[in-house]
């Protein structure tokens, strides 16, 4: 009997869970899901008899190896910086371990280590990075195969809310870690355009957006991410002129979050401590010059003349020119905004979140250049069954099966780029409705 270990059981687990479950009695399976609520991972796997739910505290080494010793393969969904804590685990006791998170630097340095014992560790298997890597190198892997070349290559992934949800003037609420959004694109953003590096500081990075359009969710903007240079080499693209990745938004999201990014509001490098109730709208004059009559309307203004009504408006909801006492007055600028956001953010019973994914293709051969646009729209269901958690979820689940069925036969520390990985993952999703649209047509110049 194989036994899966699946350690974390929040809201991006729902369809790992289920996937994973259905088919642990066919194919004589045992999955075990640990998380610090035993309550919570017992939800997760409703009495199915071929589970087991249990309580887990990460800090407590003989209990994590207890458990870990008792796999064969082990699932970290646990926050990103606890991974390396569990991989390490999975290496001195000869486990496959698999994330749907960022190889990290703590991971590579287990390479050779895990070459070396014959084990899979497999990383970046969920959206994005996962769908977004497997989507693209499926037609940068067709075209290359029909001799043609790939001149250019963008794309942007999002969670956002599906439309009819959309109900506050920023139309976005938090759909995954509030944190990672209001820390979002912090650092210098690099990308090759037309054979140049381009770099993009972050107080400027959301001024410098791309609009990109989808026939089923309408308008958005996309600002590039981190690093995008690292891409060319990862999709075999070495010597192509442009290639970027970025992030989507509603169209007026990002000028308006650019405003607190400008006025410091976004930064975690430093603590504030305000007395006690001090309102909204005095954290938000911390960060505008003084004036002995001026209200803080005319000071944010004058401060940064490009506001418009449309934005101002954005601000106003979020509460910030209200009397209203802040969450708390000790942190970071960041952490009391993360705190306002939460409360303003939050997803009620009724909305549906989105994920939106686009691919944007150069690609030149003797018909000239054409261009290729490949799309994907995935809307939640409710709050459990969320489209984070299906686009997130089941590409590390059907990872997992197809793995343990044999159908996987690379080793070491990977992520899925291959052929290997992607044909069959790909598939398995088209089968649960997530699917690409894709357009081509030739440019005339």
């Amino acid at each position: 009997m194989q036994t899966i270990l699946i350690i974390g059981a929040g809201k991006s687990s729902s369809y790992l869970i289920d996937f994973l479950l259905e088919s642990a009695g066919p194919k004589n399976r045992k999955v075990i899901v640990a998380d610090m609520s035993e309550k919570m991972a017992a939800e997760k796997v409703k009495s199915n008899p071929n589970a087991t739910a249990v309580a887990i505290d990460i800090d407590n080494s003989e209990e994590r190896i207890s458990l870990i010793q008792k796999s064969d393969i082990v699932v970290s969904m646990l926050p990103a910086s606890l991974h390396p804590i569990i991989a390490k685990d999975c290496l001195t006791f000869g486990k496959h371990f698999f994330t749907a998170s960022y190889e990290s630097e703590d991971l590579r340095k287990l390479a050779n280590e895990v070459k070396v014992k014959n084990l899979l560790f497999l990383n970046e298997c969920g959206l994005d990075p996962g769908i977004d890597h497997m989507s693209a190198m499926k037609i940068i892997t067709e075209e290359k195969a029909k001799g043609h070349e790939i001149i250019s290559f963008k794309s942007f992934c999002g969670g956002v809310l599906a439309p009819e949800s959309e109900d506050n003037p920023w139309k976005y609420k938090f759909t995954w870690n509030p944190r990672n959004v209001v820390l979002a694109g912090q650092g210098v953003s690099r990308y090759f355009q037309a054979g140049q590096i381009k770099c993009i500081p972050y107080h400027k990075l959301f001024e410098r957006l791309d609009k990109v359009s989808f026939s089923q969710a309408g308008e958005f903007d996309g600002y590039a991410n981190r690093d995008s240079l690292k891409y060319r080499s990862i999709y075999g693209l070495d010597n192509i002129p442009t290639i970027l990745r970025g992030t989507l938004r509603r169209s007026g999201f990002c000028q308006a979050w650019n405003v607190l990014v400008q006025l410091g509001m976004t930064d975690d490098s430093f603590q504030m401590d305000f007395p006690k109730g001090v309102s909204y709208r005095s954290f938000l004059n911390s960060f505008l010059p003084f004036h002995p009559s001026k209200i803080v309307e005319e000071k944010l203004q004058e401060y940064l003349p490009k506001i418009n009504q449309d934005t101002l408006s954005k601000i106003e909801w979020l509460g910030l020119f209200s009397e209203k006492p802040i969450p708390y007055a000790i942190g970071s600028p960041a952490a009391i905004l993360q705190k306002i956001l939460e409360e303003k953010w939050q997803l009620g019973p009724k909305d549906k979140d989105m994920v939106v994914l686009q691919h944007q293709f150069e690609v030149k051969g003797a018909f000239g250049v054409k261009e290729i646009i490949s799309s994907l729209v995935c809307k939640g269901e409710n709050q459990e069954y969320t489209a984070m958690s299906k686009t997130v979820g089941l590409p590390l689940a059907i990872a997992v099966d197809i793995f343990l069925d044999g159908k996987i036969k690379s080793r070491g520390l990977q992520i899925p780029v291959h052929k290997e990985f992607f044909e069959p993952i790909l598939g398995a999703l088209e089968k649960k409705g997530i699917v690409f649209e894709e357009n081509e047509k030739l440019e005339i110049h």
